[in-house]
């Protein structure tokens, strides 16, 4: 159960923090450096509990490269669309009264961008926190969350810069996202599976990351 409190919590506070930055305040550079800075901190605080997925499209690449128990996928992403909601309703009362005008992207482009960027991540997870090459390194969750700062200032005003169908289903609650614009998620969790090219399964889990059963080795 731990770990499903912990896949919660990390995905709560990215959502909160997506949120937060994308509703109401200053335009700029802020919201890449708060959500990458926010996802870092809450990979290194639950990475050794559950794994530090966040995300859907990160939990099918990890038991595709064969670290995480088929048992825990569907506790892990339900635990992860919950905590996208919950977050949503927390910041609909934080920023009450503002007006929010959902985006608009263009499918084409937009589907693009968040397929290179969901693969970018799922890529850097796999390789930076399972791999045996990079077995027993401390960064591996600065290199997680620079991925997703990088793609939010890369291509955050072609596709919303999500990378993760929790996120999606967070920003459409809010509205910074319409509903239909939900099947960018199709491209996020095509991605998955991309990510683990050039992954051997019989590769050791890296200890800091994903055991078998989703948990990390400390």
């Amino acid at each position: 159960m731990n770990k499903y409190i912990a896949e919660f919590i990390g995905t709560f506070f990215l959502v909160l923090t997506i949120g937060c930055t994308g509703i109401g305040a200053s335009s700029g550079v802020i919201a890449p450096l708060a959500i990458g800075a926010a996802l870092m901190v809450m990979v290194f605080a639950g990475g050794h509990i559950s794994g530090a997925h966040y995300n859907p499209a990160v939990t099918l690449g990890v038991l595709i490269r064969g670290r995480l128990n088929v048992a825990d996928v569907l506790p892990y992403i339900v635990a992860q669309l919950a905590a996208a909601a919950t977050a949503a309703v927390v910041i609909k009362f934080l920023r009450a009264g503002i007006d929010v005008s959902p985006i608009a992207p263009k499918i084409g482009p937009a589907l693009l961008a968040e397929f290179l960027f969901t693969f970018a991540l799922v890529y850097v997870v796999l390789n930076a926190a399972t791999a045996e090459g990079t077995s027993g390194n401390s960064f591996y969750g600065l290199a997680i969350g620079m991925t997703v700062m990088t793609g939010a200032f890369a291509v955050g005003d072609i596709s919303g810069g999500a990378f993760n169908p929790a996120v999606a289903v967070g920003i459409s609650i809010l509205g910074i996202s319409s509903w239909s614009n939900l099947d960018l998620s199709a491209g996020e969790l095509r991605s998955c599976r991309g990510g683990c090219f050039r992954l051997q399964p019989n590769q050791p889990a890296h200890p800091n990351h994903t055991d078998r059963n989703g948990r990390a080795a400390l």
